[in-house]
């Protein structure tokens, strides 16, 4: 198998003389146009009239062509050339550039935007937004080749993916992201906004798959063997930063770098989501029960002891009892008690 031949990022300096280039060539176009009328003008059968005039001529025919190479950039985009195929280099920085006019700028994602929904629309001019937020632009933005070098954001449609426990999770999330080698981005790989959105969505699956939704005993998401108490909903800053790193893993060799990853949306799919939420408010009555019961308990001991040291009254051990059930009634009821009044003996 013949390995993939890798390309080295050159930077084009020197080139910012367009503005020279431009006054040049429109300088020579008025002296082109003075000198074919002089030779016109001049006697018939002179050489050096005829001379001046097919230089004239040649000139006013093809000088456009270095207008060709003339190119502008902003600040924050780049221009990767190519001369027959060949590539020459990498123009970075704002200014005028001049270039060989016969170099063409590559960039086969020049069509391609990174959308923000998840349905298939049909946009201006005729644009396309495919299923995993990509869309594939066939109006003028197309034939502009340069690459910005600006951090940006993928945000691509939300996810169903099964956690730890194999629970439905919905998930999306925010990358952002930049172009560090444009040699890379443009070479190595066939579309590197697309293969930028495809690894996010494996890298969300990858990460996402190890956690539960929500704290679980015996559950290991480190890897370490022990478990631990990470969780999707608790542990969203290092879940993201997980991400962050599968997916920078991924595109390094397409010359992208992942500024910062976020998760900005996590629920429940919506076929469980009812019954997740009944557990939840369970698993917090048993808890706020246990509270009032630990409470309850206490209290009881505590009156008891009262009861003895003062020898307030002096109680069996059935008597006890039946004042711990009481009291435990009382302190634990959902409801007010309503009291009974015993206006005989005790016993």
């Amino acid at each position: 198998m013949k390995e993939q031949v890798q390309v080295q990022e050159k930077i084009l300096s020197g080139s910012k003389i367009g503005g020279l280039v431009l006054l040049g060539d429109i300088a020579l176009y008025v002296l082109a146009v003075v000198g074919l009328i002089v030779s016109v003008k001049g006697s018939e059968g002179n050489s050096i009239n005829g001379l001046l005039f097919i230089v004239c001529l040649v000139w006013l025919i093809g000088g456009w062509i270095f207008l060709c190479g003339l190119k502008v950039l902003k600040p924050n985009e780049a221009l990767v050339l190519t001369l027959f195929g060949k590539y020459v280099g990498t123009l970075k920085g704002d200014g005028f550039f001049f270039v060989n006019p016969f170099c063409t700028a590559f960039n086969p994602a020049a069509g391609t935007h990174l959308g923000q929904s998840g349905d298939v629309v049909t946009g201006k001019n005729g644009a396309t937004v495919s299923a995993d937020g990509v869309t594939v632009s066939a109006s003028a933005d197309a034939m502009n080749k340069k690459i910005s070098l600006k951090v940006m954001t993928l945000s691509n449609s939300k996810q169903k993916v099964n956690d730890v426990l194999g629970n439905p999770v919905e998930v999306a999330v925010a990358v952002m992201w930049r172009v560090s080698d444009t040699a890379k981005a443009v070479f190595n790989v066939d579309n590197f906004k697309e293969y930028l959105s495809l690894q996010c969505d494996t890298a969300v699956r990858n990460v996402v798959k190890v956690y539960p939704y929500d704290v679980t005993d015996n559950v290991d998401t480190t890897g370490d063997g022990e478990a631990d108490d990470g969780s999707l909903r608790g542990s969203t800053e290092i879940v993201a930063r997980r991400i962050k790193e599968e997916i920078q893993s991924k595109v390094e060799e397409a010359g992208l770098e992942i500024v910062d990853a976020r998760i900005t949306y996590l629920a429940y799919a919506p076929e469980i989501a009812a019954a997740m939420l009944q557990r939840q408010q369970a698993a917090a009555v048993v808890d706020a029960r246990k509270l009032i019961v630990d409470g309850a308990v206490g209290m009881v001991e505590m009156a008891l002891e009262r009861l003895s040291e003062r020898q307030t009254v002096e109680l069996d051990e059935e008597r006890k009892a039946a004042m711990v059930s009481n009291l435990l009634v009382v302190l634990c009821g959902n409801k007010d008690a309503q009291p009974i009044v015993n206006s005989g003996s005790l016993y």
